[in-house]
């Protein structure tokens, strides 16, 4: 059984003050009997000050990226050995703000899936299309491409660790979430190229999040659908009260 994954990208956002009130107000609020596995994703700044805040608790670092170099003259980026040196458990790779922003490539992408895994760390690779690749029709053929490149040379051991999000980009930070037909169809289509990909064990054991503008009032309705195993949640995940209401959905259990 896929344990579902309740992962916050706090993005650039936060000051270390900021980041420990919510960490301990989390803490507070946090049920010991909760079901998903809760993620938070703060900026690289506040990954150490928050490392001591979340041990021994439900909750799990992560960051929002990574360069696929060990080390080297790579000024300002970030390794995947550094992470994991910071107890980093999870990375966000190829979130639609990298590739569309900052210009990152699927090859780029499967760089950084590849030193994650290498690091014995978990990538949660973002995939999704853009409004005007959906109104042409071109979101299967898009989203076949951002996994299969993705996951270019991952064994299949490997590929078992691998978390997928899908983020519709016309859904994210917009207030607008794909409707639960729209979700349910995208993340049946994701599952089944798993299964013609890989073997079926590997394929069911992928865990497929949903991201888009995911707050209180949609979670449920979210997570109700098949193969949907969790949210990677933007602003919803910056105040407490919204976060847990989020980690606390009511949906049927899988």
């Amino acid at each position: 059984m896929r344990r579902p994954i309740i992962a916050g990208n706090w993005k650039m956002n936060m000051i270390r003050a900021e980041g420990m009130n919510l960490i301990r107000a989390l803490k507070q609020g946090l049920d010991d009997s909760v079901a998903p596995e809760v993620v938070v994703a703060p900026p690289f700044t506040l990954i150490d000050g928050l490392r001591p805040l979340v041990t021994g608790t439900g909750i799990t670092l992560a960051a929002q990226n990574v360069h696929w170099a060990d080390s080297g003259a790579y000024t300002g980026e970030i390794s995947a050995r550094m992470l994991k040196d910071l107890e980093c458990r999870y990375v966000i790779v190829g979130h639609s703000e990298r590739r569309h922003l900052f210009g990152d490539s699927d090859e780029d992408i499967n760089k950084r899936v590849r030193a994650v895994l290498d690091a014995g760390m978990a990538p949660i690779l973002c995939i999704g299309e853009t409004l005007e690749q959906r109104e042409k029709d071109l979101t299967w053929e898009l989203l076949t491409q951002q996994v299969i490149r993705g996951l270019r040379d991952v064994s299949e051991p490997l590929v078992t660790k691998v978390v997928l999000a899908y983020e519709p980009v016309w859904a994210i930070g917009t207030g607008r979430t794909a409707s639960e037909a729209q979700v349910a169809e995208a993340h049946g289509f994701l599952r089944n190229l798993l299964r013609e990909s890989f073997p079926a064990h590997v394929a069911n054991a992928v865990r497929i999040l949903y991201g888009g503008s995911v707050k209180p009032t949609n979670i449920d309705a979210l997570m109700a659908q098949d193969n949907v195993d969790g949210a990677l949640v933007g602003g919803a995940s910056l105040k407490a009260d919204s976060f847990l209401r989020i980690i606390a959905y009511q949906a049927p259990r899988r």
